[in-house]
């Protein structure tokens, strides 16, 4: 009787690149005959991908931990093993606390060693061993990762990990490393691997990504707009985005690539975290808002309809009420189609959390409230601003409704549209006739029947 294939579970946690890990995860998992599950009872491994950008992440772990432990329990009881990984940024940063805390847990693995994982694996459940790496190791996890298999319509391709920054609320330098780049060629060969599975659309991803510096074949450095206008040809791909971006590595070429390559979305999110130049001073973003200001002004020179995105922090060790209407003000200045904003959560380790004059959390919450309706309105507006236009949307899944389908228009805003589902996978011209906060309805009929006319 042949045996049984194994199934493994992965719950992702917070950003891109995180589920860009995942994915590769799986990649690397099915070289050795694992199998995807959606059910974490059915699951030979359970793998928790983490996230440590906001507060607490770590308790969510430990919480989720918990309820792992009894599914594992239900599945011992019938002769089931479990093993249970820890993986990315908590696991970076917890370490061994994750094993002495949650006993539990099998292998604790940071982000750049779940390359290694099926080796854990097998000393797991052959040897009973229970592993920790969080090593930042010389041979960089790219080079072992098998070729993309994984389908998607819209893709997520990491070309820039880590950051040299050090701003002071943020642990990313902590848990992914300094900023590294990855070759132009290898780039370039995993993003035709995609387009060769079906992916019509690939985000770029970086802590930093528009520092991205990779080597050409003859060992110099590449700027992200060449690394975007190189990928642009590739047959099959037609809409490229990248984010994250930080205001210091805002290029002139870059800029003029929203410009110049047609597959380059218009859409640009670029955080602020402040608009007061104290508090961004405090938080060492090494930045002012003229220049910040100056940049957006450039990228709308070239790309006039971009939409703009946008990282803000409200409650940052300092803030006074004059700080935060300078952020209100940045805000209403700017308009932008959408936007993160936190209140300020001191992370264990950063320069940030030993500031002595924190804002009180009640004022941090009051002020995140007045902001937040403040973006929500001018969301609202900008999709509004879309009622009557004919936009190209990526329709990428079903939707809610019998007969609809959900995809993308070229400002990442979620587009509704009653459509056949052999159409989803197409790139297909939608007039949008009514919008919410969140997203926008179209009618692919009444666009059809205006290209007949």
């Amino acid at each position: 009787m042949p045996r049984a294939v194994k199934k493994l579970f992965v719950k992702t946690y917070g950003c891109q690149m995180n589920q860009y890990d995942s994915d590769r995860l799986f990649e690397v998992m099915a070289e050795i005959g694992f199998e995807s599950t959606d059910e974490m009872a059915k699951a030979d491994v359970v793998v928790l991908n983490t996230c440590h950008i906001r507060e607490k992440a770590a308790e969510k772990v430990y919480s989720d931990l918990g309820r792992i432990k009894l599914i594992r329990n239900k599945r011992l009881q019938k002769g089931e093993e479990t093993t249970i990984v820890v993986a990315g940024c908590v696991a970076q940063a917890e370490g061994r606390e994750i094993l002495a805390r949650a006993p539990v847990v099998n292998i604790v693995i940071g982000p750049q060693s779940f390359h290694r994982l099926p080796d854990y694996i097998f000393s797991a459940e052959q040897h009973k061993q229970r592993i920790v790496d969080t090593d930042f190791p010389t041979d960089l996890k790219f080079e072992h990762l098998p070729g993309r298999s994984i389908k998607k319509l819209s893709a997520f391709l990491t070309v820039q990990e880590g950051c040299d920054k050090f701003c002071t609320f943020c642990v990313v330098p902590y848990t992914r490393g300094g900023e590294y780049s990855r070759p132009l060629k290898e780039i370039v060969r995993e993003a035709k691997e995609l387009a060769q599975q079906g992916s019509k659309e690939i985000t770029l991803l970086g802590q930093n990504v528009n520092a991205y510096h990779g080597a050409n074949k003859k060992g110099q450095p590449v700027s992200l707009a060449r690394l975007i206008k190189k990928i642009a040809k590739i047959d099959g791909l037609e809409r490229i985005r990248y984010t994250t971006s930080h205001p210091n590595d805002m290029s002139t070429d870059l800029i003029e690539a929203h410009r110049d390559i047609e597959k380059l979305m218009p859409y640009l999110h670029l955080p602020f975290q402040s608009g007061s130049d104290k508090i961004l001073k405090a938080m060492n973003r090494d930045h002012q808002i003229d220049k910040y200001l100056d940049i957006l002004g450039r990228v709308r020179d070239v790309r006039p309809d971009i939409a703009l995105s946008t990282d803000i922090i409200v409650g940052f060790p300092g803030e006074t009420d004059q700080d935060f209407e300078a952020t209100m003000q940045l805000v209403r200045d700017v308009k932008y189609a959408q936007a993160y904003s936190f209140t300020y959560s001191p992370r264990p380790g950063t320069t940030a959390a030993s500031i002595e004059d924190q804002v009180e959390k009640h004022v941090a919450s009051e002020r995140l409230q007045q902001l937040q309706a403040l973006l929500k309105e001018q969301q609202l507006e900008f999709n509004r601003a879309q009622i009557g236009k004919k936009l190209p949307v990526l329709l990428e899944k079903p939707g809610r409704e019998p007969g609809q389908l959900v995809g993308r228009s070229p400002y990442l805003q979620l587009v509704h549209v009653i459509a056949p589902d052999e159409m989803r996978g197409q790139i297909v011209e939608v007039d949008i006739v009514d919008t919410t906060r969140n997203s926008l309805a179209g009618s692919l009929k009444r666009a059809q029947n205006k290209e007949l006319a």
